[in-house]
């Protein structure tokens, strides 16, 4: 089967190898005539980086980079790339990367024209009606890796510097124009980020299943996003150059972030804090956390998770499923508990408020409460 389409669900999606060579058509096809490239340090200087600038500018778009994101981006960040943007005179932003480098630069695209400070759009009621819409500039998305989904997203997670918790910056007109999907850009991934990406995209998937809220269409996205992950991130971590696996957890993690329209739950309510406070990787502290909240969400998600293991050709029902997760953690080398993560002397009661302050929560099918939530860090400690 060749693995390339066209598709307009959630946005316009140009998926398959080869396809960055598009960005000058995808940056028309946006509106956008002077675009900034944002990205993380990490990827300043890769070959997939220069090759797209080369793209851009050999079209007449100008090779203007911002690339000042932190793991975990924050409003300083914002701050800083905002300045470039605006006294650059740029019209659109290409979000070039993995979470980091697409939620800093949806975030900076949807800032460019507006005047009330950052934190009046935070994902509170309808604080984004606060929002003028003529002041958001137009995104081109072209994730490197496969687990945020964040190119489909209409939303960027920023770390507020002074209380260290993440928040979430909502606007419909946060989801991209146009995203470009193109595995080969993936093919350098570190097995780690692999892994941990990875395992981002099939927490967004179980949580998005799990959701006790009514959205058929996600849950069906979410089912087949799972197993997409269960047959082709072991492929993608042994053989990073397995273009097949790559392709299919490119379109896991869209579809995981697609899905979670439906909402989320514990597992990112715990590990967005710990992520602000203490600077892991988001896709593998999910990873560490989903042990535990499956067990803490057992009674109201073992029919549910039963129906998953059996789609998913696990045999045990919800027990076959959480010995599954269990499983691909250890292959993957996914640390047992925070501690091994490099949680050291963490504030739990800190932690534990900011985790019942998070948008997550709503979504989670056990209600959490400060006691339930406490000891659910502690075990994971």
């Amino acid at each position: 089967m060749k693995l390339v389409g066209n598709w307009n669900y959630p946005t316009p999606v140009r998926f398959g190898a080869g396809r960055i060579s598009e960005i000058a058509d995808a940056c028309a096809a946006a509106g956008i005539a002077k675009p900034l490239l944002v990205t993380d340090r990490g990827l300043a200087s890769m070959e997939i980086t220069t090759r797209t600038l080369d793209l851009l500018e050999a079209a007449g778009l100008g090779r203007a980079m911002f690339s000042e994101v932190d793991p975990n981006p924050s409003d300083k960040n914002v701050e800083v790339g905002l300045k470039v943007y605006r006294d650059g005179g740029y019209d659109g932003v290409v979000a070039f990367g993995g979470g980091s480098g697409l939620d800093l630069a949806k975030t900076l695209a949807f800032m460019a024209g507006q005047t009330r400070p950052l934190w009046d759009f935070e994902d509170i009621g309808d604080w984004w009606t606060r929002a003028d819409p003529a002041g958001i500039h137009p995104i081109v998305a072209v994730p490197t890796t496969a687990g945020t989904g964040s190119e489909v997203g209409r939303a960027g997670i920023i770390t507020n510097s002074e209380t260290h918790e993440k928040k979430i910056i909502f606007h419909p007109k946060m989801l991209p124009s146009v995203v470009i999907c193109d595995p080969e850009l993936t093919v350098g991934m570190p097995t780690f980020i692999t892994a941990g990406t990875g395992l981002d995209a099939f927490a967004h998937c179980v949580e998005a299943f799990c959701s006790p809220h009514y959205h058929p269409m996600s849950q069906g996205i979410a089912l087949e996003g799972m197993r997409l992950v269960k047959e082709y991130l072991p492929r993608a971590y042994e053989d990073g150059s397995d273009l097949e696996a790559r392709a299919h957890m490119m379109s896991a993690a869209a579809m995981g972030a697609t899905a979670f329209q439906k909402g989320l739950g514990a597992i990112h309510a715990l590990s967005h804090p710990i992520g602000a406070v203490h600077h892991t990787h988001h896709g593998t502290t999910n990873a560490v956390c989903m042990p535990a909240v499956l067990q803490f969400n057992r009674e109201p998600c073992e029919s549910v998770l039963g129906q998953a293991a059996a789609y998913l050709g696990i045999a045990g029902g919800f027990e076959g499923f959480c010995a599954f997760v269990d499983e691909l953690n250890a292959s993957m080398k996914i640390p047992r508990t925070l501690t091994e993560l490099g949680v050291v002397d963490p504030d739990l009661d800190a932690l534990t408020r900011s985790a019942l302050n998070d948008p997550s929560t709503g979504g989670n099918p056990v209600e959490m409460t400060y006691d339930n939530t406490r000891a659910l860090f502690e075990r994971l400690l």
